[in-house]
């Protein structure tokens, strides 16, 4: 590219897609020379990379640089970045301004000698504006830590070097900041760090006698100083060589000290923490009570190479942490320096050894600075260096038994362990009597018994059995082994120098901070990944330190069934109904007691039996084994025993199902069984012995929250006691299991171990067996079919496919455009019942029935269909006779007149309105003629009409959903985002959202815009969770007594803290345990806090997410009815475990429980959008069922793994049929006006909902290329880049661009990349709404059907449901991340009519 340089203006080429950006940073220093000596670029092999647009979808990978054939003359150079902690180096010339970024190779070396130059300049910077007050010592200390890990430096020695060396160009840079700064900032020229800096520097560069150049002290100039030519080559040079040779003498040093510290090359085996966590206490945080010192602050920074030559110092009442204050132990540190990690652990711990003598055992670490040897650890840390010191007991007397065995090659791994099963219990090295205890102690904490063995100076224990046997058996228990070799310094996550990266999609940077639980939470969770290590933990979600939230993006399943109709669930039953092994012994068995009645069959019924000399009663609970060997017995509720008529003595009884055969899986309480409606009946003597077994049943409610801890506590205790004593389990149940309905539910007390002859689950299957089969009555004017009862005269649905009209191939799916062709149910009306004489081929009923076709718009065409009511149809005279199968319910067709009350969701009603007639045969579309009699629906409740007359005469509008607001649920909605899951539930009438969380200002504002009333906390969930419980434990101790420990609450420090600092009339709006009646909210997969860099454990991971604060909100505040929502696949990520331990919690707080899985677009969105939630609800409350969809969808229905095979699907999949077509692109959008690409205007217009005004129908901007791209797609349906013409295309900077995205090379191994550059159909429906649309994105089809560019916040905010009266707040990008984080109103709405009746049963 050549550059004009006399007929263009002095420009900078970096802007932004709002706002462009100013020539120079805001704060930067300038100089003439860049390295201290002239700047010459490469025509053939230098190049630099001009600064680009940071708009929507830029073509990053395609533009690498720009070339300039003459780049022109170099006037100075500039450092900045000094506000972002990053440096960024800048070159000016006549043209432009120029980023620096990526060097050539030959120029690589001097660069990156500058750049950590300038880095050091940012972290003086950074240091001093914090702390100006600081001494030399504690600056260079800090600017060490933050350097450290760089790849050039060998230690913190050569950093503090460098540092002091480049002393005078740091002082020079930080000085010409002054001319910039504000009067609220540092000063920087009379800083008297900064120039004992400078001084030292000068007192350096004197006495380095190693250059063979020395230079005139008296030319020496500052940078403010040095203009171009203003200082001579020589003295340029000869400070560039002095500065290279102190450079490679600082090189020298690290590879002396590489080479005297690099170890033999061998296996050293890790400790996995989960296996070791059951030693130690649960995850606790440090406590500061002192201040604490830089260990660089002293020491003297030097070069020492030899570890053996480093002083040794002692600390007393220590303790060991992380980054974020949560306590370690010394066992997750390597006890060797490891070329496959990274050892920066703490800081600077590199290593860790023990020494001991007869009577003493000393714990050592070594840093870059010193030995420590560990004295008496803290109060706080004293729990957990105890299993240290009892390891190290326990190798010392393994080293003893080892020692005194006369041939040692004799004394295998067992018998080693047997014997420690052998000391006495007053032995400092005892662990347990039992084999498996001892040996799961000893293999878990391998690291430092084999370790301390290994270094032995005796080479027979180096290769004993034991030694060889322990390390097999760590590598089998999933330890990780690591090579220990040459010691390489491992680069730590470097900052993004890319000067774009503020203009990157804005996302939620959510501070550091561990998740606010209860101790119900933390246990449940906490014992579960102490026991099991999932071998996908967290990372497959995206769990960083600072990360954007993954969008659950729907894709196409080209491989999808569509031949048959799916049902809600699976069930296989032959996991349960297996055969039962009979017994061959001879035994007693004679009934004990009187006769308590009859079974139905005239058969006496008794309470208790004696079998074989052991007692069974009625409600107790019995072993049957099955025929199919290493099968766990099965365990049976006895609901009553009876003697047939061949006189044999049975039991009829329910199976108690355990918990990780049911959803639960290894998250389940192995005492707990469930009940289940899988029932039989068995012969006595078939019947295996007696377990014990108790229903449980407790008072629910936050005020017994204490009294249930307690005995919990004692229940748990009792348990552990007897499993060390081998007794038999204890047994409890107190819910039903029923994998066909999806969930956990309260016992069914009143019909259970009555001993009366009654079975439920016998009722029940009747019931579905009746309702399975198609019934005609007698005078053949009804039938019934699949439990529902049909009459002449009635409005029914009819499959579509059982119209031969309708039979034929559908058009072509688009991606994102998967509901083209989908046809809702055909609505009929009953005009006869035809008995047949002889039964049709292929019919399983000896009837069938006539039906008169009403026609829908969308039958006549899809301009008819978006002119017109979703719920309106057209008589016509077309009559077809079907099989009963073929209706699939009952509707209600009314005059228009009579239609309800215009809802803002009218989808869960099944009411259609006819007034007028369609003739097929012509197309021929008429008002109703006034003398066409027509049997309607008739309208059963008035308070469904539309007007209804007042004493007065006058009209007034009804709103039937309207309760008021004083019966209504008090909710709290954490996560709570702008707020479209409190929207829907509050317009079904159910829920007044009193308080709601939400940490993102935007949102948190979008919220209060649109729910006035609530109050809205804008805080991490954490800090509210523990400002709720200190509420409480300061004003209101009388609650508190009742509701739970003083102790309940776990917390960080920085949460105590930050509760501490929440204004007192917030506090003082904070809801009680009591008052809170429903909790909704959908959590993050991911945790908001920083994981634990010094453990990869599953448990140190999952305790960051913030569904354990969710969850332990739920139990703080124990509300009747608690909703969770999330993506899809929440159900199956950390191999489905976090599903499983969120269950199993609440079902541990006493909730009832039901999952599933649901699709948004059935519920009337235009978009498709999968999501998973679970309802919990008090045990004295009813449950609530899931929301009927109501819209065809083309999804394949999406069901949950259970146990044993089976699958749950919530609902039925929508794509063969449902009452209403789907929502389209033109039912959503196709009334906004237009507007053009980066528009942001408001328009005053009559809109949806009498709204006169339209806000938010913004767009944002794109590049030039992309706005030409756009341009180019053609305007048809499912057009994307592959529809682009193959051409190039002149832009404005004089760049000749491809118009076609360099995406062939990898389009065949990413499915085309469909849908990239995509056009919308109008016919369609819109891709699933995210935070960040760009064409080149996740949803790449993004380009509005007919206008050139990118759909509008409104037309997103349409296709999730919100109304126009719904306002957002922020910018663009956080309009857009507010609506793509939301629920979809519609749904929610949905949920909420569920919760609705719900309540109305309960109050039956």
């Amino acid at each position: 590219m050549k550059t004009k340089a006399g007929k263009q203006k002095k420009r900078s080429v970096d802007s932004d897609d709002d706002v462009s950006r100013e020539r120079r940073p805001k704060r930067a220093t300038s100089g003439t020379n860049f390295k201290e000596k002239s700047l010459r670029f490469s025509e053939k092999y230098e190049t630099v990379e001009a600064k680009k647009e940071q708009i929507v979808g830029d073509d990053e990978k395609e533009e690498k640089g720009v070339r300039f054939q003459s780049f022109g003359r170099v006037e100075n150079w500039t450092i900045s970045g000094y506000e972002d902690g990053s440096p960024v180096i800048w070159i000016s010339t006549v043209i432009a301004d120029y980023d620096c970024r990526k060097p050539s190779k030959k120029y690589k070396k001097l660069y990156d000698y500058f750049f950590e130059k300038a880095c050091a300049c940012v972290e003086v910077c950074k240091n001093l504006s914090t702390n100006p007050d600081t001494s030399l010592k504690e600056l260079l200390a800090a600017v060490v830590r933050s350097m450290n890990g760089r790849k050039i430096f060998s230690s913190g020695g050569v950093i503090q070097e460098f540092v002091i060396s480049q002393g005078e160009f740091i002082y020079n840079q930080l000085a010409g900041l002054d001319e910039t700064s504000k009067n609220h900032e540092t000063k920087f020229v009379d800083n008297r760090v900064l120039v004992s800096l400078r001084d030292e520097s000068r007192k350096i560069h004197k006495a380095f006698s190693n250059v063979a150049l020395r230079i005139d002290e008296s030319k020496v100039l500052t940078s403010d100083q040095l203009m171009d030519g203003g200082e001579d080559e020589d003295l340029k040079y000869a400070k560039l060589l002095q500065e290279e040779e102190h450079m490679k003498s600082m090189d020298r040093s690290r590879n002396k000290r590489s080479s005297t510290t690099s170890a033999p090359n061998k296996f050293y085996i890790k400790i996995n923490e989960d296996e070791i966590a059951h030693d130690y206490p649960l995850p606790s945080y440090y406590k500061n009570t002192k201040d604490e010192t830089d260990e660089l602050v002293l020491f003297n920074a030097g070069y020492a190479v030899d570890a053996r030559n480093l002083p040794c110092r002692t600390l007393h009442n220590w303790a060991l942490y992380n980054s974020d204050l949560m306590l370690i132990s010394l066992e997750f540190l390597p006890m060797k320096p490891c070329a496959d990690i990274d050892v920066t652990y703490l800081g600077q711990i590199k290593e860790w050894k023990i020494d001991f003598g007869e009577d003493m055992i000393f714990v050592l670490l070594r840093t870059d600075m010193a030995w420590y040897r560990l004295g008496k650890p803290s109060e706080q840390y004293a729990p957990w260096f105890e299993p240290i010191l009892k390891t190290v007991r326990i190798g010392t007397s393994i080293l003893a038994l080892l020692k005194n065995e006369t041939r040692m090659a004799k004394l295998s791994y067992t018998d080693v362990i047997k014997r420690l099963c052998g000391l006495e219990e007053n032995d400092q090295a005892y662990i347990s009597s039992t084999f498996f205890d001892v040996e799961r102690y000893v293999i878990v904490h391998g690291q430092i018994i084999l370790q301390f063995l290994t270094e032995c100076p005796d080479e027979y224990i180096k290769r004993c059995p034991f030694v060889t046997g322990l390390a097999s058996k760590m590598q089998d228990r999933h330890h990780t082994k690591w090579i220990i070799k040459k010691k390489r310094k491992m680069l730590q996550k470097g900052e993004n120098l890319n000067l774009r990266r503020g203009k990157a999609p804005k996302v939620s940077k959510m501070k550091a901070m561990q998740a606010t639980t209860t101790r119900l939470i933390n246990r449940i969770w906490g014992e579960f990944y102490s026991i099991y290590s999932p071998e996908d933990p967290l990372e497959e979600i995206g769990a960083e330190e600072e990360f954007e939230e993954v969008e659950d993006v729907e894709e196409e399943d080209e491989n999808e069934e569509e031949d048959t109709i799916q049902k809600a669930i699976e069930v296989q039953k032959a996991d349960t109904l297996k055969k039962i092994r009979g017994s061959c012994k001879e035994m007693e068995i004679r009934w004990e007691g009187e006769i308590l009645g009859e079974t139905c069959a005239g058969e006496p019924l008794y309470g208790q039996a004696l079998v074989g000399g052991r007692k069974m009663d009625v409600g107790g609970a019995v072993i049957l084994e099955v025929d199919d060997q290493g099968e766990t017995p099965l365990i049976y509720f006895v609901e009553y025993m009876f003697e047939s008529s061949d006189n044999s003595k049975k039991l009829h009884g329910k199976l108690l199902q355990r918990g990780s055969e049911t959803v639960l899986g290894t998250a389940a309480n192995e005492r707990e069984l469930f009940l289940t409606n899988e029932c039989l009946t068995v012969q006595l003597k078939d019947i295996k012995g007696t377990v014990s077994f108790e229903i449980r049943s407790r008072p629910w409610g936050h005020q017994y929250k204490k009294e249930h801890m307690a005995a919990d506590k004692l229940d748990r205790a009792r348990a552990e006691e007897r499993k060390a004593k081998d007794l038999p389990i204890e047994y409890y149940c107190k819910s039903l299991y029923s994998p066909e309905k999806g969930g956990f539910f309260s016992l069914p007390r009143s019909d259970m171990g009555l001993g009366s002859g009654f079975c439920s689950s016998c009722k029940i299957r009747e019931n579905e067996e009746e309702r399975s089969k198609t019934k005609l009555n007698d005078s053949k004017t009804r039938f019934l079919s699949n439990g529902i009862k049909y009459s002449v005269g009635d409005f029914v649905y009819q499959i579509p496919n059982y119209l031969s009209k309708d039979r034929g191939k559908r058009r072509p799916v688009f991606k994102y455009g998967r509901n083209v062709g989908l046809r809702a149910f055909v609505v009929c009306q009953i005009l006869d019942i035809v008995d047949l004489k002889e039964p049709k081929k292929g019919n399983t009923t000896s009837f069938e029935v006539k039906v008169r076709r009403f026609y829908r718009p969308d039958d006549v065409s899809a301009e008819e269909a978006y002119a017109s009511d979703i719920q309106e149809v057209y008589y016509s005279e077309d009559t077809y006779i079907l099989p009963p199968e073929a209706i699939k319910g009952k509707c209600e067709v009314m005059k228009k007149t009579d239609m309800p009350l215009c809802r803002e969701y009218p989808i869960l009603d099944h009411v259609y309105f006819c007034d007028r007639f369609y003739d097929s045969s012509n197309g021929c579309l008429k008002k109703l003629p006034y003398n066409m009699m027509l049997k309607f629906s008739t309208i059963k409740d008035d308070t469904l009409l539309r007007e209804k007359k007042t004493e007065t005469g006058s009209a007034m509008l009804l709103k039937p959903d309207e309760v008021p607001k004083g019966k209504r649920l008090a909710t709290l909605d954490i996560f709570a985002g702008c707020g479209g899951l409190s929207y829907g539930l509050e317009k079904a009438g159910v829920s007044d959202t009193k308080w709601a969380i939400e940490y993102e200002e935007p949102a948190a504002q979008a919220f209060k815009q649109n729910h006035p009333k609530t109050t809205v906390f804008v805080d991490n969930c954490n800090v509210i969770l523990r400002i709720s419980w200190l509420r409480l434990l300061i004003n209101d101790r009388a609650i508190m007594e009742k509701c739970g420990d003083v102790d309940d609450c776990i917390s960080t420090t920085e949460a105590a803290e930050l509760a501490t600092k929440l204004d007192e009339n917030q506090k003082s709006t904070l809801p009680l345990p009591g008052q809170v009646d429903f909790i909704s909210g959908g959590p993050p997969c991911q945790g908001f806090s920083r994981l634990n860099r010094f453990s990869d454990g599953s448990w140190s991971k999952n305790q960051c997410q913030m569904i354990l604060a969710f969850l332990s909100f739920a139990d703080y505040f124990r509300p009747k009815y608690f909703l969770l929502e999330n993506v899809k696949t929440f159900v199956s990520f950390n191999e489905g475990h976090t599903f499983h331990l969120t269950v199993a919690s609440l079902l541990e707080m006493g909730y009832q429980v039901r999952f599933g899985l649901l699709e948004a677009g059935a519920y009337g969105i235009s978009q498709p959008r999968k999501r998973a939630f679970i309802w919990a609800a008090a045990p004295n409350e009813v449950l609530p069922e899931w929301p009927e969809p109501m819209h065809v969808f083309n999804n394949p229905g999406f069901k949950i793994p259970l146990s044993q095979g089976l699958h749950y699907a919530a609902v039925q999949s929508t794509k063969f049929g449902a009452p209403f077509r789907s929502i389209t692109v033109r039912d959503a959008i196709g009334d906004l006006p237009p507007i053009e690409s980066g528009e942001s205007k408001i328009n005053k217009e009559e809109m949806r909902g009498s709204m006169t005004v339209l806000t938010d129908h913004i767009c944002k901007k794109m590049n030039e290329l992309n706005l030409i791209r756009c341009k180019k797609i053609p305007k048809t349906p499912g057009a994307d880049w592959r529809d682009l013409p193959d051409e190039h295309v002149n832009l404005s900077n004089g760049i000749v661009k491809n118009i076609v995205p360099n995406l062939l090379n990898k389009a065949k191994d990413h499915n085309g990349y469909k849908g990239l550059y995509g056009r919308l159909d109008w016919h369609g429906n819109l891709p699933t709404c995210i935070t960040n649309l760009q064409p080149m994105g996740l949803v790449g089809m993004c380009f509005h059907p007919d206008q050139d560019r990118i759909i509008s916040v409104r037309e997103c905010a349409r296709s999730q449901g919100f109304p126009d009266s719904y306002k957002f707040s922020g910018n663009i990008k956080d309009k857009h991340r507010q609506v793509g984080n939301a629920v979809p109103p519609p749904l929610a709405f949905a949920l909420g009519r569920k919760l609705k009746e719900a309540l109305h049963l309960r109050n039956i």
